[in-house]
C-alpha cells in the first residue's frame, strides 16, 4: 500500500494521508488553499477503498471539486478507465462514503473539447464555439440537441460551475431549435 499513496495524492505525505495528522509543511497546504479539505478528504476515502478496488492503487488523483449535489474527481487522463472498469461500482462507494449524490471522474489533462465532452456526458455535445465579447473576455457555447436535455448528468446551472471551477472556462449553454 505504500507507492499507492504518493501515486494518488503526492501533495500530502503519504505518512499524513495514512495517520490523519498533517506535518506543519502538509497543514501550511492545507491553511494556503494550495490542498482544500475536500481534497483531503477524497484522497483519504480513495485511499480506504484501495483494497476492494486494486485499480486505485495505480490512479494519480489531482484535484476534487463539488458543486451541489456532485462530485468532480479529476484524475490523470490514463487513470479515467481504471476507475470507470468497475462498471460505476467505484463512483457507488465514494458516492457513499462521501455522502454525495453524484461523482463524476474527469481527466485532469484532457484537451477543452474531451472535457466538456466529459463533463455534459451522457449528453452529447453537437457544437462548441468560442464566444469573443467586447471586454476582451471569451465564452464558450456548448450547443446540445433539443432531445438529450434529460441525459445531462446534473442540471445546467451546476455544469456551468464546475467548468468555471475546474478550467476557468465560462459556458454558455444551448440547445438546438426544434425543426
Amino acid at each position: 500500500m505504500g507507492v499507492s499513496v504518493q501515486a494518488m495524492f503526492n501533495k500530502i505525505c503519504a505518512v499524513d494521508l495514512k495517520s490523519g495528522i498533517l506535518c506543519p509543511r502538509c497543514e501550511e497546504k492545507i491553511r494556503s488553499g494550495e490542498v482544500s479539505e475536500l481534497d483531503l478528504n477524497v484522497a483519504k476515502t480513495l485511499l480506504g477503498m484501495e483494497n476492494a478496488y486494486p485499480a486505485l492503487q495505480k490512479i494519480h488523483f489531482h484535484k476534487s471539486i463539488e458543486s451541489g449535489n456532485t462530485l468532480i474527481i479529476l484524475v490523470d487522463k490514463k487513470d479515467v478507465h481504471l476507475i470507470q472498469n468497475y462498471g460505476g461500482k467505484i463512483l457507488r462507494d465514494i458516492a457513499v462514503k462521501t455522502r454525495k449524490k453524484k461523482v463524476r471522474i474527469l481527466g485532469y489533462n484532457d484537451g477543452t473539447r474531451h472535457f466538456l465532452e466529459n463533463l455534459f456526458a451522457p449528453a452529447a455535445i453537437l457544437t462548441i464555439n468560442t464566444i469573443w465579447l467586447p471586454d476582451g473576455s471569451t465564452e464558450t457555447k456548448v450547443i446540445l440537441p433539443n432531445r438529450d436535455s434529460r441525459k445531462l448528468p446534473t442540471n445546467v446551472e451546476v455544469l456551468k460551475d464546475l467548468a468555471k471551477n475546474i478550467r476557468n472556462i465560462t459556458l454558455r449553454v444551448e440547445f438546438e431549435p426544434f425543426h
